[in-house]
């Protein structure tokens, strides 16, 4: 069965469905975009696919130029060129295209060209937000190609600092994108790894927004419906990459769990986080290894929940059984068992600790673990003592 082409207008305006990025040009006249600045990472930069969204865009008569110098995890090098791009080309809006990384340097651009701050002032702290001119911020339109961070539907940025090397979390509510296109078309040339890891960071949010002990059922809820739908399509994905069915449901899940996770994110990103900083891996991929260490860990305050989920989701045996299912499914798709089999070594485990417990999404965990039971996690995390 064919999923039709609707319009979703939550959280933001969301237009999902085959083809719909033939509809970009239109949605940059309607935000009041006449010289869009577009960026991407450079490995989709020069793809014939691109090359020919940016024709098209020009052929409508608006002043496209593309920024491309993206980092697989952004630094703030990335963030200071392209707003030097985008001055240089008196753009007025910001098409963020790709995976998490040109979609957060995107919003990244938008949100600091016109500010007299450092980006790490905008922090996700308090209301560090407020310090920004809200005026200067530009309409962005977020197109993602993978389905996994949802930062597409985000008000934050991750931007690696550049002397700690720590993860930070840049937020403004004003950078939601004003328009979203998920188009599942531009996800089929994703290799099956990818497309295992960036589903496997979209459970991820889904599974640690529903654990969350903040009050907020509208999220939980997602998050739980985010859920069935990876369980239903993400290998499908894998190992079918010309699904359209599968491929639009993973990136309707993607935007489900960055929707959620307003609620509240968890030690699978407290840990995921420093580990990716450190050691430059793949967040999603990371997140992946990392989930059923962290979901045994805080089995006593989660078992019911999870026994919950796992009723919906059709999965019998409750907490065990659900654990059963998440190690089922990274064997089935790729996902390694261990960070020592992605090139992870235990010698860097205090910085991760002390680096965990400071992150944001630490207080969000069901369990508020200290720096020793950090370290001892991470090191199971690494050798693969589940």
């Amino acid at each position: 069965m064919t999923i039709p082409n609707r319009n979703i207008n939550f959280p933001t305006a969301i237009k999902f469905g085959s083809g719909r990025i033939k509809e970009l040009a239109d949605h940059c006249k309607a935000v009041g975009m006449k010289r869009p600045l577009f960026v991407t990472d450079p490995g989709l930069a020069n793809m014939p696919m691109v090359q020919q969204i940016v024709a098209d865009v020009k052929n409508a008569g608006l002043a496209i130029q593309m920024f491309s110098e993206v980092r697989p995890n952004p630094v703030e090098a990335n963030i200071i060129a392209g707003v030097k791009a985008y001055k240089a080309g008196m753009h007025d809006g910001v098409i963020a295209f790709g995976g998490g990384s040109g979609l957060d340097i995107g919003k990244m651009i938008a949100l600091m060209h016109g500010q007299s701050i450092s980006v790490f002032d905008l922090e996700d702290v308090d209301d560090w937000w407020t310090r920004a001119d809200a005026k200067s911020i530009s309409p962005i339109i977020a197109v993602p190609t993978t389905a996994g961070t949802g930062s597409e539907v985000g008000r934050a940025g991750v931007v690696t600092h550049p002397t700690t090397h720590e993860k930070k979390i840049i937020f403004h509510p004003a950078i939601m994108p004003k328009v979203v296109i998920l188009d599942p078309e531009l996800t089929v040339g994703l290799p099956a790894k990818l497309t295992a890891a960036t589903g496997m960071d979209a459970l991820a949010h889904c599974i640690e927004a529903y654990c969350a002990p903040f009050y907020n059922p509208l999220a939980k809820g997602v998050g739980l419906e985010g859920m069935l739908l990876v369980k239903e399509n993400l290998a499908k994905a894998v190992k079918k990459p010309n699904d359209m069915d599968a491929r639009g449901n993973m990136l309707v899940a993607s935007s489900m769990g960055a929707t959620a996770f307003q609620r509240g994110l968890g030690a699978i990103h407290a840990l995921s986080h420093p580990f990716g900083g450190l050691y430059d891996a793949h967040h999603g991929m990371l997140n992946g290894i990392i989930m059923p260490y962290v979901l045994k860990a805080n089995r006593k305050k989660i078992e019911k929940d999870i026994a919950r989920a796992a009723a919906y989701l059709e999965i019998k045996g409750g907490f065990d059984g659900f654990m059963k299912w998440i190690l089922g499914l990274r064997k089935e798709i790729g996902i390694p068992h261990a960070l020592n089999d992605i090139g992870i070594d235990v010698k860097r485990l205090d910085e991760v600790a002390a680096m965990a417990i400071k992150d944001p999404s630490a207080g969000g965990n069901p369990i508020l673990f200290t720096e020793k039971q950090y370290k001892a996690l991470a090191k199971k995390c690494v050798v693969g003592d589940l």
